[in-house]
């Protein structure tokens, strides 16, 4: 049987997760599935949380203000994937 080819979002979202999951066990020297809840595990402290915030933004070039900033967005590596190409994609749209 085959799978049909992943989409370019997808290869996107993977290649986000891959890099997420790569920077987090690079600082915190423990392994992470793409949906463990980060802060639930106490993988992510508030400190922490903002460094990566920050990594964030100057890696995908993307701005993290307001509504985007709220706690779940950051809980797994996917749902950070989600907003980088969200952002990414808003971004793509407005000019």
């Amino acid at each position: 049987m085959t799978t049909p080819a992943q989409t370019p979002r997808s290869q996107d979202l993977d290649r986000i997760e891959s890099e997420l999951i790569a920077f987090l066990e690079g600082r915190t020297r423990a392994s992470w599935d793409e949906d463990v809840d980060l802060f639930a595990t106490g993988g992510l402290s508030s400190m922490f949380a903002m460094e990566l915030v920050v990594h964030l933004e100057q890696t995908y070039g993307v701005s993290i203000r307001g509504g985007d900033l709220k706690l779940d967005n950051f809980r797994t590596v996917r749902t950070m994937a989600d907003l980088v190409r969200k952002l990414t994609a808003d971004k793509d749209t407005d000019g």
